[in-house]
C-alpha cells in the first residue's frame, strides 16, 4: 500500500525522488529528521503547470512555491528549493538518496527517469518514516557505447567533464540553433536512458527559452 506522503505527492502532479534521513554533514536545514527530494519525472508535473498558468508569461519557480507550500502545509512538512538562496546542495542530497549519479553533461542521470527530471523542492519532516531505501545502482553511462549524449552538441560545449556554457548559450540564440531552441538539447535528447519520460515538445521549448533569455540577460 502506498504511503499517505508519497500518494500525496503524486496525485499533485510531482515525482518522489529520493528520500532519506539527514545527518549535520547534509547541511539540511534546521530540524529536518527526515527529506523527501520531489520534482518532475517526465511530463506530468509541466502539463499541471501549464493548464494553471500561461507558460509563455509565467515562472515555474512561482506556482511550484506556491503549490509545494501549499502540500507541505497539510503534510505538516516544511519546503526548501533549489531557487532559494543562499542555494541549497540539491545534487548532494541526491547523491545522499540515491537518486542517481553525475552524467558526462552535467546533470544528475536518475536510474529510472534519466536525464528528464529535475529538482524542484524537498520536503522537510520533524519525523522519519519507513520507506523503502533507494539504490543509485550502477552508473548507465559508465557501460554506455560510444557516449553518444557528447557526439550530438553542435557547438562541442560538453566534454564529459565540463559544459561551455558561453558556447551553448551563442548558439541557442543564432539562427543555427533553431533546432535546439525548438526542439530541445540534443545532446540531452541523444542518452539512451529514460526515454519514455523524455518531455514534450512544449516543456522542451519552454524550458529552452528560459535558458535562451537568461543568457541573453547576461550580454554585455
Amino acid at each position: 500500500m502506498e504511503h499517505p506522503v508519497l500518494g500525496r505527492i503524486r496525485r499533485e502532479g510531482f515525482a518522489a525522488l529520493g528520500w532519506f534521513a539527514p545527518s549535520p554533514e547534509d547541511r539540511a536545514p534546521a530540524g529536518a529528521v527526515f527529506m523527501v527530494l520531489i520534482g518532475n519525472a517526465g511530463p506530468e508535473m509541466f502539463r499541471r503547470f501549464a493548464r494553471e498558468r500561461d507558460p509563455a508569461r509565467d515562472r515555474m519557480d512561482d506556482w511550484t512555491r506556491q503549490t509545494v507550500d501549499r502540500m507541505a502545509t497539510d503534510l505538516d512538512a516544511r519546503a526548501v528549493y533549489p531557487f532559494d538562496t543562499p542555494p541549497l546542495p540539491f545534487l548532494t542530497w541526491a547523491r545522499k538518496a540515491g537518486a542517481g549519479h553525475v552524467s558526462p553533461l552535467g546533470l544528475n542521470i536518475h536510474p529510472v527517469h534519466g536525464l528528464w527530471h529535475a529538482y524542484r523542492a524537498a520536503l522537510l519532516f520533524p519525523v522519519a518514516f519507513d520507506f523503502p531505501r533507494h539504490a543509485a545502482g550502477p552508473h548507465p553511462c559508465e557501460s554506455c557505447v560510444g557516449k553518444p549524449c557528447l557526439a550530438a552538441c553542435p557547438v562541442s560545449a560538453f566534454d564529459g567533464t565540463s559544459y561551455d556554457v558561453a558556447a551553448c548559450g551563442q548558439h541557442v540564440l543564432s539562427p543555427k540553433g533553431e533546432t535546439c531552441m525548438t526542439g530541445g538539447c540534443l545532446a540531452r535528447l541523444a542518452c539512451p536512458v529514460g526515454r519514455r519520460y523524455v518531455y514534450e515538445p512544449a516543456q522542451l521549448h519552454f524550458h529552452m527559452r528560459a535558458f535562451a533569455e537568461a543568457r541573453r540577460k547576461e550580454r554585455p
